[in-house]
């Protein structure tokens, strides 16, 4: 709304209009407003939440200071989303199809998490949502995503003109552009799922290609394959980062990592000279994500104040589905979905340890009629509880290893 006023005001020559042009002048304004309002509002929501006595209810595992958090107040996610939405409703450009599509995102998955937790809580229902019902509300955002990428003629790729001649690529608008050598080049907006693939010297892979031996009209049938990887990524990450909320402040400080390195992606890929010199496909248009990113990582720094150890407040699933769902359909936004598995590690992770666990127990059980477990117990950071580990010191180590892991993900950029 700020932007869009501002641009008005630019028209009369009004002293600073022009400072919101800059994404960089708005991305530290974001993460500023974001934290500002996830403090100033965290205490009220927490005292309403008190009030109203929704607190967690927590099973005895046997860890240590499990007893401590009953009646924690949960559902603090709102913070986060309020910390996040908030923010980018002011500095971003609204009319951006990569804003409005993260806004449904964000919106959609709290949504699902917020009426998980209220039956949790109010209904008295452990169980919470139905799985089937999350699970659907998952694919219903995963679908919706990808069926943008594919419509969306302001969702496209920069590539050489000739390149998009030889081979056939859907060409939106034919452009100028400099490349970082300052050489003028013949370039094309072009409508085509291609995407960066880490490590290897071509660095692209187009899913358009995949169903190539169907013969010349297979690229219309992209969505086949497209659809359906979507929805797995979004589905996938939300419930890893659903997870991962266990400890106080894990699943808000690693994401908050990863909505950083997020940010810095969004940054290169919307910048023309830094794409060019990275050799990583130039987004039209997405150099936006960068306002989104900010708002999430000050919504997610701003819910830590309230959320590191020992937490005042737990984000619930109102939370954790949700930072799932933005971290997943930004890096699908942003054509790096394939660097999920290294920023998203510690996800990842903990997601298999529960996956091993599982099918480790039931597959000895059945050999041997006892069940065998890997670990201690899962998710993987309960296992160090079990092995006698403070949750504070697993929590740092996490956040070390999700540091290293952004840190990676960043240089595979030039990695070739």
């Amino acid at each position: 709304m700020l932007y869009h006023l501002f641009e008005y005001l630019q028209q009369y020559d009004i002293p600073g209009s022009r400072l919101f042009q800059y994404i960089t002048f708005r991305a530290g304004a974001a993460i500023l407003l974001s934290l500002i309002i996830s403090i100033l509002i965290g205490d009220k929501i927490i005292e309403f939440l008190r009030r109203k006595q929704v607190g967690e209810s927590v099973r005895d595992l046997g860890l240590e200071g499990q007893k401590q958090k009953q009646g924690t107040p949960t559902m603090g996610g709102i913070i986060i989303i309020m910390a996040t939405l908030i923010p980018c409703l002011l500095l971003a450009k609204l009319d951006n199809v990569y804003i409005s599509t993260m806004i449904v995102a964000t919106v959609w998955m709290a949504a699902i998490g917020f009426i998980d937790d209220y039956i949790k809580v109010f209904k008295k229902n452990k169980k919470g949502l139905s799985g089937k019902f999350k699970v659907l509300g998952q694919v219903g955002l995963g679908a919706f995503i990808a069926i943008t990428m594919l419509s969306s003629e302001k969702i496209v790729v920069r590539v050489n003109l000739d390149e998009a001649v030889s081979k056939n690529y859907e060409i939106i608008e034919k452009v100028v552009a400099t490349d970082h050598m300052g050489r003028l080049r013949d370039m094309a907006y072009v409508k085509t799922q291609l995407t960066n693939v880490p490590f290897f010297k071509g660095n692209s892979l187009n899913y358009n290609n995949i169903l190539s031996f169907l013969g010349e009209n297979a690229e219309h049938l992209t969505w086949i394959i497209f659809i359906p990887l979507v929805i797995f990524i979004v589905t996938a990450v939300s419930n890893a980062a659903n997870l991962t909320d266990g400890l106080d402040g894990l699943a808000a400080g690693i994401t908050a990592i990863i909505g950083g390195t997020l940010g810095v992606l969004a940054y290169v890929s919307g910048n023309t000279v830094f794409a060019d010199y990275l050799n990583i496909f130039y987004i039209p248009y997405s150099g936006e994500l960068v306002i989104y990113s900010a708002c999430f990582l000050g919504g997610c720094i701003g819910f830590l104040w309230y959320n590191a150890y020992p937490a005042r407040v737990f984000m619930g699933d109102t939370g954790s589905l949700a930072i799932g769902g933005i971290v997943a359909a930004m890096a699908l936004l942003l054509r790096k979905e394939l660097l999920i598995p290294i920023l998203c590690g510690i996800f990842l992770v903990e997601n298999l340890s529960v996956v091993l666990q599982v099918s480790y127990f039931k597959y000895t059980k059945k050999k041997s009629g006892e069940g065998r477990r890997i670990f201690l117990m899962s998710p993987l950071h309960h296992h160090f509880q079990k092995k006698g580990m403070h949750e504070a010191k697993i929590v740092a180590r996490f956040w070390i290893v999700g540091i290293l892991l952004a840190v990676l993900t960043i240089i595979t950029l030039k990695i070739r």
